[in-house]
């Protein structure tokens, strides 16, 4: 027979501590408490259904959106980029394009010329970015603009809105009737000689 050292249990004795710590962790709270976490859930949810949390919930009644359709394993991505408006996510060849198609409206809220070359010469600059920088994706087939040529077109098309705007207004002066222009002028000029303003 192998003597024990001083000190350390013997194999019988091991056995039954860890026999024992088998049990008391069966036995204990947190055993407990998982063993029972179901109606704990259970409780839980029955106590908001009664304080009405699940009340006028969006989509309540309704049939689940894209229920029947083809597995898209990217759904959540595009429902995240629509509900958050998220853009400029193209890669640069197509986003350039649809900038350069945009252009010009963008520049028609601008009214003064320096803004109209500033936006040109940044989007130039971002299309000889892109040129000089490899990237995957389509080819960049768009071309930097001429700065002078999108200023002028850019006047000519300002010019022709206010030309069009002060025809519109000389149109609706025309047709209103000449007595409520007179009336109008004579009440106008009547208070400001009362000094009634």
């Amino acid at each position: 027979m192998v003597d024990q050292p001083q000190g350390q249990p013997s194999e019988v004795q091991r056995a039954r501590d860890e026999q024992e710590r088998r049990k008391r962790s069966k036995e204990s709270a947190a055993a407990a408490r998982i063993a029972f976490q179901h109606q704990w859930v259970d409780q839980q949810i029955r106590i908001a259904h009664a304080r009405g949390d699940f009340d006028d919930l969006p989509g309540a009644g309704k049939p689940i959106e894209g229920l029947g359709e083809q597995h898209d394993p990217d759904w959540w991505l595009k429902k995240l980029i629509e509900r958050e408006q998220v853009t400029g996510v193209l890669p640069p060849a197509l986003q350039l394009r649809k900038d350069d198609a945009l252009l010009d409206e963008k520049l028609d809220s601008f009214t003064v010329e320096t803004d109209v070359r500033r936006e040109v010469e940044d989007f130039n600059a971002r299309v000889i970015r892109a040129r000089y920088t490899p990237v995957d994706g389509p080819p960049l087939i768009t071309m930097p603009r001429d700065v002078e040529e999108t200023v002028a077109a850019w006047a000519e098309r300002r010019a022709a809105r206010i030309a069009a705007a002060r025809a519109e207004n000389a149109a609706r002066l025309a047709a209103e009737p000449a007595r409520a222009r007179r009336r109008w002028s004579w009440r106008s000029r009547r208070r400001g000689a009362d000094g009634d303003v």
